[in-house]
């Protein structure tokens, strides 16, 4: 057999026919990445069912007033803008695994500190130390899963980002069904810390290392994850110099910025976090009967068409879901509007927990058999929420922008 005989210069570690990778390790890889995410949405919609439980708690355990529950569930977002900051800053310097491994700390920090919490400060501080690893995790995880995966499964495991922080979120309002505040934050430490003990024996990014010129560790870490280097494209020269503002002054980057930068303001001010950080009292409010299985329902919605979004994203274009999830979102929030504007006046719909009259399960005046059109409205609201979403981030994507705020305050 001569050396010019294709099956002898065939790769011995890849597949034959030079097609497609198929290693396996890849996807434990982006699971145990993706784990940042799913515990990015369970601190998300940890506030809406520990909120009710918070208020109704008895001493010697803290309680929310109105103006304490707000905070509680505004909070992380502060935290989670600093995170943003600091992830781009670590993504670079630390490492994508490193930095994965750093934002765990925080999120279980966070959770045992609302789980011993004995008054209000120590559950604002909890909350904030959360929401730092919302935003470091938010920003890592998505870099960490691109650069480990093969160009087949690249838009596949990439889905999976968004749909792990909505089946967190939904993990969160299923627990809390069942669960009080407290052993719902302990629950909360479980995805950081499988996090934690997964990420250390999963290696850095062929990429990341590349950059350092690690090369050897690169080419380790390819077979790791890839099963043979088939399939590798080294990064072209100049790939990763940094930004600087005067290239705002060209058109071909101040145009997509201002765009992009536009698209994630919009999608922030439609109120979804809102939705996701109080939900449970929303529907209180609304007087519906069960609002924890309300919450439950609106989970199960924004699951399910996130996938959906995911899998119709490449054949509907982004525009079109884009323009489609404006008009559902306006429309169910003027719904939504109209329900409160029809029950104005009526028992329990004040936002003071002082004036309000307890939920009743029985339909005692006209505002009760109208509840539906807020749960109604809800779902609509959310079922369109996650579609703009979706093709945002994918926008975003195409627009080669990288923002250190990415994916912060979006749920």
């Amino acid at each position: 057999m001569t050396p010019e005989d294709p099956e002898e210069t065939q790769p011995l570690l890849g597949p034959p026919g030079g097609s497609a990778p198929r290693g396996r390790r890849v996807f434990l890889a982006a699971f145990a990445a993706a784990l940042g995410p799913l515990s990015f949405g369970f601190a998300l919609g940890y506030s809406s069912p520990a909120i009710p439980s918070l208020q109704r708690a008895a001493p010697p355990a803290p309680h929310l007033d109105d103006t304490a529950a707000s905070w509680f569930g505004a909070i992380v977002t502060l935290g989670a803008a600093a995170g943003g900051v600091l992830g781009g800053w670590l993504v670079d310097r630390a490492g994508r695994k490193l930095s994965l491994l750093l934002c765990s700390v925080p999120f279980v920090a966070g959770f045992a500190v609302i789980t011993a919490a004995q008054d209000l400060w120590m559950l604002l501080g909890g909350r904030l130390l959360t929401g730092l690893a919302c935003g470091v995790a938010s920003l890592v995880a998505p870099v960490y899963i691109s650069e480990i995966a093969y160009p087949a499964v690249r838009g596949l495991l990439g889905s999976c980002v968004q749909l792990m922080v909505v089946v967190g979120i939904l993990l969160a309002y299923l627990a809390g069904w069942v669960l009080e505040w407290r052993w719902l934050a302990v629950l909360g430490c479980a995805p950081p810390s499988l996090m934690l003990l997964l990420m250390c024996v999963m290696p850095e990014t062929p990429r990341f290392l590349l950059t350092q010129h690690r090369r050897q560790e690169a080419m380790a870490a390819l077979r790791f994850l890839w099963g043979s280097e088939q399939g590798w494209e080294d990064p072209p020269i100049g790939a990763e110099q940094s930004f600087h503002l005067a290239l705002l002054r060209q058109p071909g980057i101040y145009k997509p910025f201002i765009i992009g930068v536009s698209l994630m303001a919009f999608q922030q001010l439609s109120g979804v976090n809102a939705v996701m950080f109080y939900a449970e009292t929303i529907f209180e409010e609304a007087k519906f009967k069960d609002s924890s299985l309300a919450s439950v329902v609106v989970g199960v919605i924004q699951v399910l068409f996130t996938a959906v979004a995911a899998l119709i994203m490449d054949r509907a274009g982004r525009r079109l879901l884009l323009v489609l999830s404006g008009v559902v979102m306006v429309f169910s929030t003027s719904a939504f509007g109209t329900y409160f504007k029809l029950t104005q006046g009526g028992p329990g719909n004040s936002s003071h927990m002082a004036l309000s009259t307890p939920v009743s399960a029985e339909p005692v005046d006209a505002s009760v058999g109208l509840a539906w059109l807020a749960v109604g409205s809800m779902c609509l609201f959310i079922a369109g929420g996650p579609q703009a979403l979706r093709s945002l981030l994918v926008c975003l994507r195409f627009l080669h922008l990288q923002c250190p705020f990415h994916l912060v305050l979006c749920p």
